[in-house]
């Protein structure tokens, strides 16, 4: 079978490796005890079970997540080397088999955006000379001593040469690139060495440049040595990242300098350069969110390839096969690099070359499976694939007895539920009471930076036309229908928080279900006022802002975007954005009358650090706050203030065969209602 995408799916050499094609899985943080071996640094066989189902997919090379090589007392290769060895074997061959190739990739860890929390860490994690911590400003990161440097040098191409022994194909060096210790090295804002190793260019990339010399000399020159590089840092400030649109003054390295790095890299022997941009300062650019534009890096990254000869890869949301061909065609760039989009497809490079991209499932961009589960100490996994990582204990089988399931609501939950239902095996029938399906998640796709939103949404629909699924629309399911079904699954979702509040019966009011999915609501007048800061209320007061409008955020919290699970990427793009378009936010406060065109907001103050002495004495001896009262200007008021469920049928006919998911139990998030379906599913 042949695929239009001649050039994505041709071959290319790194070093003294040939890919089979130009599709690149992307370095995640794989952490947790499970995946990763917490002695050696080794994976696991759920690790690498979790990578070879990349390479069975499609995926022509893989790049491994971080493995640590500083001094420290374990998930070091270089402390346990035959061990390590032994235990890479199962993967590397394992991603051999489907004709794939493998780089591990080894880190010099964090530097200034290390985690620090106890005097150990702040003494393995130092920067490259003592400065603010990203996470905790009023932290210092300590230098690191130039014995320290040599003890790296030896310690990356030690590892280098065990996963050489391995079979591995070749290693990635971690990284000039966001922010991490090598990019700090490298970008004076935050280098102030004044010995070799600071000062010129030349001598902030010295580091970089010993690495794969020692690596060279250690594995022999044709072993491949890739870099995770960012072209770019988009840093206006400390913590201060800046947007794809903004003029700014670059802190970090700008596009000129990040050529001529570039170009340096080359000249030290690197064979790839894996390229993006971004710093942990300006974090939604190697994290992109869905408010940036897909390929957000394509435009920098091809103009590194402009200037070198070496293979470069470009990632950052760049999923699209299409554009990934014209991209190689033109000499662009070498390679399609692909994070989160393998970890919600494993398959997206078989389906890709045969040209079946309505039977992906996209990524949404919205990290809660991924960083979002990192950080909270969790293994990787995605949002809307929950067998990511755990390939072998969450694999779909035929189930041994087939059952009769009634699936009641076609939410992404409801649909989920019979899906997975189906691939097993069961007979399914689904019942909708509306005439689509999709549930609230249609109205939350609405937004144009929502393109993936609706790509799932389409992807749902079609399995449900593609699998042996009894669709009833238009059919709202009474107890006596549930008669006869050995498993229910209720998932009947959850409707509006409403506010009795006077004036809120006009038709300048409006909810964010309706709002968002109607998308016809006109406002006449020029402000708008959104009642409560969460996500979704946040997202509007952006959708409205980027329409010209003055939006006014009240939230009756001390702070906003309070959304569980929600990735520091996210959060800051979306705090910046609010910043960029001049958004109010008002906190502590409620909407307590809506009346001609004027909104009248308390807004309970419990300290000013301006006002005068005998204010502040009036504040001491009340201090649970004072109450203001403003009259803010509101054409138009949109309320986002949660989701009650709609448990009532559930109440009626629950028992041990029937499930309560999704909104229905508890109004959360697209991975929650996934998971709570495919984790029961699985099994019945």
């Amino acid at each position: 079978m042949s695929t239009k995408y001649k050039h994505l799916f041709s071959p290319i050499k790194v070093g003294g490796t040939e890919l089979p094609n130009r599709i690149a899985m992307m370095p995640m943080g794989v952490f947790s005890p499970r995946l990763l071996d917490p002695k050696t640094g080794a994976y696991t066989k759920d690790g690498a079970d979790y990578y070879i189902e990349r390479a069975k997919g499609g995926t022509g090379l893989i790049v491994t997540g971080v493995v640590p090589i500083i001094p420290m007392p374990g998930k070091n290769p270089v402390n346990f080397p035959d061990e390590y060895v032994e235990k890479m074997r199962y993967l590397t061959e394992g991603v051999h088999k489907y004709g794939s190739k493998i780089f591990i990739q080894f880190t010099a860890m964090t530097g200034r955006a290390a985690h620090i929390t106890n005097e150990i860490e702040w003494k393995m994690l130092p920067a490259p000379a003592p400065i603010q911590n990203v996470w905790d400003p009023t932290i210092q990161n300590r230098g690191i001593t130039k014995e320290e440097i040599q003890k790296y040098i030896e310690n990356f191409a030690q590892a280098a040469y065990l996963v050489k022994q391995a079979g591995g194909d070749g290693v990635e060096i971690h990284a000039v690139h966001e922010g991490y210790l090598l990019d700090q090295f490298a970008i004076s804002f935050y280098n102030k060495r004044t010995d070799e190793y600071g000062g010129s260019l030349e001598n902030r990339l010295r580091f970089a440049k010993e690495i794969v010399e020692a690596i060279k000399a250690k594995c022999g020159k044709e072993f491949p040595v890739s870099v995770r590089y960012s072209v770019r840092s988009y840093v206006k400030d400390f913590n201060r990242g800046a947007l794809p649109w903004e003029e700014f003054e670059e802190k970090g390295r700008d596009l000129e300098e990040g050529i001529q790095v570039a170009k340096m890299l080359e000249s030290f022997g690197y064979d790839m350069l894996d390229c993006d941009n971004g710093s942990y300062d300006s974090w939604f650019w190697p994290h992109p969110p869905m408010y940036m534009p897909k390929a957000c890096n394509l435009k920098d990254v091809q103009e590194v390839k402009k200037a070198v000869n070496i293979p470069v890869v470009c990632a950052g949301r760049f999923d699209d096969p299409e554009l990934a061909e014209q991209a190689i065609e033109e000499g662009k760039i070498d390679i399609m690099g692909m994070g989160r989009p393998l970890l919600a497809d494993p398959e997206l490079g078989h389906k890709f070359y045969e040209g079946r991209l309505e039977d992906v499932r996209p990524c949404i961009s919205c990290h809660q499976g991924c960083l979002g589960r990192i950080f909270q100490g969790k293994d990787i996994s995605c949002a809307v694939n929950p067998a990511c990582g755990r390939e072998k204990s969450y694999a779909l089988t035929e189930a041994e007895k087939k059952k009769k399931v009634l699936v009641i609501g076609g939410g992404l939950g409801g649909m989920e539920a019979a899906r997975v239902c189906a691939l097993r095996g069961h007979e399914v029938d689904l019942y909708e009471k509306t005439d689509h399906l999709g549930g609230v998640f249609v109205a939350a796709a609405t937004p144009d930076f929502k393109e993936d939103d609706r790509h799932l949404l389409a992807w749902y629909k079609k399995q449900m036309k593609d699998l042996p699924i009894q669709v009833h629309m238009n059919t709202e399911v009474t107890e006596d229908m549930t008669k006869g079904y050995d498993e229910i699954f209720v998932a009947t979702g959850a409707k509006e928080r409403k506010l009795e509040i006077p004036g809120f019966d006009s038709p300048h009011v409006t909810y964010a279900f309706e709002t968002l999915r109607d998308g016809s609501i006109q406002i006449d007048g020029e402000n708008v006022l959104i009642i409560g800061g969460g996500l979704t209320g946040c997202e509007i007061a952006y959708m409205f802002a980027r329409e010209g409008k003055k939006v006014t955020i009240v939230e009756m919290t001390e702070t906003i975007l309070n959304a569980f699970g929600l990735s520091a990427a996210n959060y800051n793009m979306l705090m910046e954005v609010l910043d960029y378009y001049k958004v109010k936010v008002i906190k502590n406060a409620v909407v307590e009358e809506f009346r001609d065109g004027k909104a009248i907001v308390a807004e309970t103050v419990k300290n000013y650090p301006n006002v005068a002495n005998r204010a502040k004495l009036m504040f001491a001896l009340w201090p649970q706050g004072m109450k203001v009262k403003h009259e803010i200007p509101a054409d138009h008021i949109v309320v986002s203030v949660g989701y009650l469920p709609d448990d009532r049928l559930y109440e009626q006919i629950k028992g041990d065969h029937v499930y309560l998911i999704g909104d229905a139990k508890r109004p959360t998030n697209v991975m929650d209602a996934i998971w709570a379906a495919y984790e029961i599913a699985k099994d019945i």
